[in-house]
């Protein structure tokens, strides 16, 4: 996402990067916990396979807790970074003022998907919320809490891109992109 240095200028998009920045250097971090959680858990549960003959409910759970919770908090970060990962086969040969419309487009199109996750997400955590894991019987919401609070993240990312995208919509074109759409 290309945007003019005049779209970071401003009240609410500022605010909103600063806040968007704030929340997924705190989520980055935890999710570095999570993976090396994971790994160590991962390892513990090899090794106490091979060599002990036991496995441990309770520590596949928490790996998978802590899959979890990397995966969901991981995805605004990279959004925010903009190291997601991006299909281009279209937006590739788009250029000019139709470009800027199609990623103004496809952004509304993540924060609509985004809000439709958290919709079904708190709908179906209404259900599950009232059991709890087998193995250490974590409550379900809180088991699935990095799920929401990641797609939060991620929407609030989306919506601070989407916001950027209409700035440089209003934005005019520069020469050379403009005789790009040409």
């Amino acid at each position: 996402m290309t945007t003019t240095p005049s779209a970071h200028r401003g009240g609410l998009a500022h605010g909103l990067a600063l806040l968007c920045q704030t929340l997924c250097m705190w989520a980055e971090r935890f999710a570095m916990l999570m993976l090396m959680a994971m790994t160590a858990l991962i390892v513990l549960q090899v090794l106490g396979r091979n060599l002990l003959g036991v496995g441990w409910p309770w520590a596949e759970e928490l790996a998978r807790y802590a899959g979890l919770a990397l995966v969901y908090l991981g995805a605004p970060v990279l959004l925010m970074q903009n190291k997601h990962i991006l299909v281009d086969i279209v937006s590739s040969r788009v250029k000019g003022l139709a470009k800027r419309w199609l990623n103004a487009i496809n952004e509304a199109l993540v924060l609509f998907f985004c809000v439709l996750f958290l919709w079904g997400g708190w709908a179906f955590l209404k259900r599950a919320g009232k059991f709890s894991t087998p193995a250490l019987g974590i409550p379900n919401t809180l088991y699935y809490m990095p799920a929401l609070l990641g797609m939060a993240l991620l929407a609030l990312v989306s919506l601070h891109r989407f916001i950027l995208l209409l700035v440089v919509l209003k934005t005019p074109m520069q020469p050379a992109e403009a005789g790009a759409a040409s």
